[in-house]
Formats: structure tokens, C-alpha cells, sequence
């Protein structure tokens, strides 16, 4: 079975540094889009970076200039460096990836969830 593992959430004060790492294992066949969401209490889940599979990406507009999204295609991970974190950063933060194993095509899959908190 294909999995997505979060790691590196916690606890930081504002304008401080976290980076999230997020470890896909299982039957791969190649790993396309990798995405990071995010959710903040009582608000939908909304998407905050997407890298392509050849290293394109892109943001959201409140964390431009703050967060990088990278991968690394030989250890099957995508990480979220987030800079000058604010309060509203605050969220349970998801890993996401489109995922073709050897006998299904392309299909999304999801991260357990991760806590990120920006004490002010």
C-alpha cells in the first residue's frame, strides 16, 4: 500500500523557521504533483504549494516570499521550509501527491496530517 508520512511539525514562535518533510513508500511506479494543504480551524482546506515532477512550482498568494517547496525524486520526498512564520500560519498541514503504481494510473494520495502552531 502506497503511504504519505508528515514530519517536522511543532511548535514555533512568529517569524520563525520550521520545515516539513513528507516521505512517500510502497508499490511506486513514479510520483507526479506534490502538494502541501493546509487547515486552520474553522476554515476549508486550502493548497498551499505544488511542485511538478520536474521541480516547477507554485504558491499560494499569503505565503509567497516565505515558504519553499522542494523534492527529492531518488528518496520519493517533498519538504515545506517556512520562513517569518506568522499566527495565521497556525494549521494542520497535509501532504499530497498524485502517485501511478505498476497496475493503476494516477490517483491522489494523502498525509495523515501534520500540526503546525505560530505562537505569537
Amino acid at each position: 500500500q502506497v503511504q504519505l508520512v508528515e514530519s517536522g511539525g511543532g511548535l514555533v514562535q512568529a517569524g520563525g523557521s520550521l520545515r516539513l518533510s513528507c516521505a512517500a513508500s510502497g508499490s511506486i511506479f513514479r510520483i507526479n504533483a506534490m502538494r502541501w494543504y493546509r487547515q486552520a480551524p474553522g476554515k476549508q482546506r486550502e493548497l498551499v504549494a505544488t511542485i511538478t515532477s520536474v521541480g516547477i512550482s507554485n504558491y499560494a498568494d499569503s505565503v509567497k516570499g516565505r515558504f519553499t517547496i522542494s523534492r527529492d525524486n531518488a528518496k520519493q520526498m517533498v519538504s515545506l521550509q517556512m520562513n517569518s512564520l506568522k499566527p495565521e500560519d497556525t494549521a494542520v498541514y497535509y501532504c499530497n501527491a498524485d502517485i501511478e503504481t505498476a497496475i493503476f494510473r494516477p490517483r491522489e494520495y494523502w498525509g495523515q496530517g501534520i500540526q503546525v502552531t505560530v505562537s505569537s
